[in-house]
């Protein structure tokens, strides 16, 4: 169970006052604390067994302690534990405490008490008293495994108890819930028609018992109880096999019994499942090194680690190791991030074109002039046109390579983390070596997106067709735009290959200048396309260029740098192990030892049944045939 193994349990509930204590004193023959209002306010696993030893052995175990008791002092153990465990008061939780009773004449049961069902907190009690008692109650109840012992008091009517509805929206059918009606001799009138009529489907049916009275022994309360149901002209119509403490107690070792046998192969099942997984874990551990030498060859083979997962998620777009982490699918993300730069450069660009059309050319054309042949389109003024609009977009590219190694930073971190996880040592000097990593490469990025800016403003250039393409079919359309500047009756507004532009407010500028202008125009519109495009395809080979060398070269170079130094703790820190898994191995192999264990014992229990089985057979095989 500590495990998180759902064993087969019997859980005893009833509502407050109903008689729980009193069962469960006479199953154990053992007092248990009494008190106005809740007496349990924590679940109370009682483990009794069948014990040859004249005297009882007993005692409680809760936040990993033992305490041993004995029967004089047992209530006023249990009390302090519980106040222990639930604080002083009136509250519940659902931390258990374990009572342990051995003792000769008990029958070998396990029981979860639980608290008495109130709906109205009482003095000192929280508000939400009945939602936290129904909590813990249906968090023993709901498993298929647990067998349901609800305690009726005679004196109800069994359709208006809590705890019936309780145990039904868990066990619809009743299969698994066994009722004893307590208090049958102050309350014998119509009993023997409930327990019969079964109005609430309880399928393993009912047994009725008597409250032990005052200070009777339990002996004497067994015999008062058998007296009472052979005598009383009521209660000695109810059939013998529903009638006592002792039938009470065969009745829940033998489905107790019933539970465990049918449960067993599958808690074996569990148990095997969690062993493989425990071992697993362990096997994954690093194991204790002690040489330098071993230690070498570790911190070597974790680097390899790192640089084959970095070269599968940066370079190859393989991601089977975070399948289903996306912000390390890092192609699909580095190329998000490619195609978003490209269209903020667009987006940019056609925000800088915004103003009247040919305006700005024909103001800086005319800074131009110098003493040459007129109709030369002057290079000065193009350049000049060019780096402006250069300018316009040159911080884009520095953003683009800032927010790039960022997150490149955050997918090398998170690979250096994950391959040196059980080596706490090592992983500052790690994280170290990635932060230091990625900021060199940032400032050789950051440097070399600068000079691609400055190289688009000091000179025009290109060797693409594409320019002369794009020009001559601009300058197309020259003719039909000068003789809408010049022919005042025709329309302002006139169409090109991509936009429309108004030129009314052309018709006042001098004509030769408006043509000059226009071409310049065409120019800078058919090279434009080629320096964003340039500006975009020069970063994406500079992207993987970088990319290729952080992985195939710079980040071991690092990594055994960043070692190598005084601050770095060398590999000799590699042979600490850290405390942390240090810890990890100790409750693993804990937890091995424990299921372990318990794989032998119900594994033994397992040979026991089958044994009681073949006996049984050869029994009825002898009866009938001999």
């Amino acid at each position: 169970m500590q495990e998180g193994i759902q064993l087969p349990t019997i859980v005893v509930v009833g509502d407050q006052s109903s008689g729980k204590s009193s069962v469960l004193e006479s199953l154990a023959q053992i007092s248990l604390p009494r008190a106005q209002g809740i007496c349990t306010r924590v679940p109370l696993i009682m483990r009794l067994q069948h014990h040859q030893d004249p005297h009882p052995q007993l005692h409680l175990e809760y936040h990993d302690k033992t305490v041993v008791t004995d029967e004089n002092r047992i209530e006023e153990d249990i009390i302090s534990a519980t106040d222990e465990i639930a604080g002083m008061g009136k509250g519940i939780s659902h931390t258990p405490l374990t009572l342990v009773v051995k003792k000769k004449g008990v029958p070998d049961l396990t029981m979860v008490d639980l608290p008495g069902i109130t709906r109205v907190p009482v003095h000192g009690q929280p508000e939400d008293i009945y939602e936290q008692i129904a909590a813990i109650i249906n968090e023993y109840i709901t498993p298929e495994e647990s067998i349901i012992l609800n305690v009726l008091s005679a004196s109800v009517d069994f359709s208006t108890c809590e705890s019936i509805r309780m145990s039904q929206r868990v066990d619809v059918t009743g299969q698994r819930t066994l009722a004893v009606v307590t208090k049958a001799d102050k309350n014998p009138e119509g009993l023997l028609e409930k327990v019969t009529a079964d109005d609430v489907h309880i399928g393993l049916g009912y047994i009725c018992v008597r409250n032990r009275v005052g200070k009777e022994s339990y002996e004497e309360a067994r015999v008062k109880e058998a007296k009472l149901f052979q005598s009383h002209p009521l209660l000695r119509l109810v059939d013998k096999s529903m009638v006592g403490i002792p039938v009470l107690a065969d009745k829940l070792v033998e489905i107790q019994s019933m539970i465990i046998s049918k449960c067993l192969p599958d808690i074996v099942k569990k148990i095997n499942d969690k062993l493989t997984g425990y071992v697993g874990e362990l096997n994954k551990l690093p194991r204790k090194m002690t040489s330098v030498a071993e230690a070498m060859t570790v911190f070597m083979r974790i680097v390899g680690s790192v640089k084959e997962s970095l070269r599968k998620i940066l370079i190859q777009g393989e991601f089977e190791e975070y399948p289903d982490v996306k912000s390390m699918h890092c192609t699909a993300r580095l190329s998000e991030m490619l195609n978003d730069y490209s269209d903020k450069l667009q987006v940019t660009a056609e925000v800088e074109e915004k103003g009247l059309f040919l305006v700005e050319e024909i103001k800086i054309l005319k800074e131009a002039k110098a003493i040459a042949l007129p109709n030369f389109l002057p290079r000065t003024a193009f350049l000049t046109v060019l780096k402006k609009k250069v300018n316009g977009i040159a911080g884009m590219p520095v953003e683009f390579v800032g927010n790039l190694w960022e997150y490149i930073e955050e997918v090398v971190i998170s690979v250096l983390m994950r391959h040196s996880d059980n080596f706490p040592p090592l992983q500052a000097s790690m994280r170290r070596a990635g932060h230091s990593l990625i900021a060199k490469m940032k400032d050789v990025s950051v440097t070399r997106v600068i000079e691609m800016v400055e190289m688009e403003t000091i000179t025009d250039y290109t060797c693409n067709p594409e320019y002369i393409v794009i020009w001559n079919k601009l300058m197309q359309h020259q003719q039909a735009f000068m003789e809408a500047v010049t022919d005042f009756s025709k329309p302002v507004v006139i169409g090109f290959e991509w936009f429309n532009v108004d030129i009314a407010h052309l018709r006042s500028y001098d004509h030769d200048v408006v043509k000059q202008a226009f071409d310049m125009k065409m120019r800078m519109a058919a090279y434009w396309k080629i320096v964003l495009r340039r500006m975009v395809d020069c970063m994406a080979l500079h992207m993987l260029f970088s990319i290729q060398n952080v992985v195939n070269k710079d980040i071991e170079s690092e990594i055994v740098n960043e070692m190598m130094v005084p601050h770095g703790g060398g590999i000799e820190r590699m042979l600490e192990e850290s405390p942390v898994v240090a810890g990890k191995r100790e409750k693993l192999n804990r937890s091995v030892k424990l299921l372990r264990e318990s794989k032998d014992s119900v594994t033994t229990m397992m040979d026991q049944f089958h044994l009681v089985k073949f006996e049984a057979y050869m029994m009825i095989y002898l009866k009938v045939y001999l």
